[in-house]
């Protein structure tokens, strides 16, 4: 297809213990499955497996015999399209089941009896899915009925197995909205992320609308997309759900705070913009400071993103957004560290520690947003010692 090949399976007659005698350096990476690694002149581990029928299976993993032939090691492979095998030596394709001609149709279709493939590992239900819409390929009818068919037993898998699918989407597949819509159409996600059962197309669409992270890994991009994608849960819901999924402490932390800000802000920001009106300053300042200043950027893109998905708002109103955002994010007072004054500066005006103080603190935060130009020690204590007067001091 002129796609380049992400790696190489390497199949042979000979068993485990013949490839370790064969070779050099080996490392026994999945040896009861009948896997060898082997190193090459350049420290490069390749996966070399034997020749293997399944003698039974829970749905996850298998239990395998070998010394089959070619063709049966062929048929416990997943679809067609990964059921070409290739002798390097005799430069000869062997291709029993179709996958060449499925290749040219765009098809995704079992090996055999679509229904046994999926139930011998149900991972199979997701990576036809997500093969589909990394190639743009249509999924055959019987291997769609299986997937479907499959959709209540995916809770046999583990969180980090559909964890790595949905990764792997966002980094393979350019308009990953396909795949989610297949997730949620055939009962996947209301299986293994429930938050998702009934995400819409406007929001699949806004994950379309953001550049994919690719092979290399772009963290920002990969965040930004699973923001997107669980935009319409509200940030306590998203961090339940990637928590559940066993997701990194940081991703957890990123994505539900991106998607809490986009909860919070976007009904007030989209009318505004839709009607071609740049909120004001003041109005943009609460804003940043309410997302965090080093949020501010992830979140225009996330915002953009759905403001292309849903319509309304003209890219060049979100490219002047972005420009005066990232201006006020960097250069203008929004949290308590830019204030022109602290708190050892308000105890040595004669305010007493305790809450009171920070109450003041945050008080004369909102007039500087409201204001930059009254960030200044003395207008800052001279407010202080008025809102002194009618605060509660901790002794009282």
């Amino acid at each position: 297809m002129g796609e380049a090949h992400l790696d190489w399976d390497l199949a042979t007659a000979a068993t485990p213990a013949q490839v370790r005698k064969l070779f050099r350096r080996t490392v026994p990476v999945g040896i009861e499955f009948g896997t060898i690694g082997v190193l090459d002149r350049d420290n490069v581990m390749h996966e070399v497996t034997t020749f293997r029928r399944d003698v039974k299976t829970d749905g996850r993993h298998a239990v395998v015999e070998f010394g089959a032939s070619l063709d049966e090691d062929l048929a416990r492979r997943d679809f067609t399209i990964n059921a070409i095998a290739y002798d390097p030596l005799d430069h000869r394709l062997h291709d029993p089941f179709g996958g060449q001609i499925d290749l040219t149709r765009r098809v995704v279709r079992a090996v055999g009896e679509a229904e046994s493939r999926v139930r011998e590992d149900r991972l199979r239900a997701l990576r036809a899915i997500r093969f589909a819409a990394r190639f743009r390929f249509e999924i055959e009818p019987d291997t769609w009925k299986a997937i479907v068919g499959s959709a209540p037993f995916l809770t046999r898998l583990s969180p980090e197995r559909v964890k790595q699918e949905l990764e792997k989407t966002m980094e393979q597949v350019v308009a990953p909205s396909t795949a989610f819509a297949r997730w949620r159409d055939a009962g996947a996600f209301a299986s293994v992320v429930p938050t998702l059962s009934h995400v819409s197309d406007e929001t699949l669409r806004a994950v379309d609308a953001l550049p994919r992270p690719g092979l290399a890994g772009r963290p920002l991009r990969k965040t930004l997309r699973i923001a997107a994608l669980f935009s319409e849960a509200g940030g306590k819901e998203a961090e339940r759900a990637l928590r559940d999924l066993r997701f990194s402490n940081q991703d957890i932390a990123n994505v539900s705070a991106l998607v809490d800000r986009w909860t919070r802000f976007a009904p007030s920001l989209t009318p505004a913009l839709a009607a071609d009106i740049l909120p004001t300053d003041a109005d943009l300042r609460r804003v940043a400071a309410g997302i965090g200043r080093l949020r501010v950027a992830a979140f225009v893109r996330l915002a953009a993103a759905h403001w292309s998905a849903g319509g309304g708002v003209s890219p060049a109103v979100v490219r002047r957004l972005y420009r005066r955002m990232i201006t006020i994010a960097f250069r203008e007072p929004i949290e308590l560290a830019d204030l022109a004054v602290d708190g050892d500066d308000l105890r040595s005006a004669g305010i007493a520690t305790g809450p009171a103080l920070g109450q003041i603190l945050h008080a004369l935060l909102q007039r500087v947003i409201d204001d930059p130009a009254a960030n200044t020690r003395d207008v800052l204590l001279g407010a202080a010692r008025e809102l002194a007067v009618g605060t509660p001091t901790s002794a009282q």
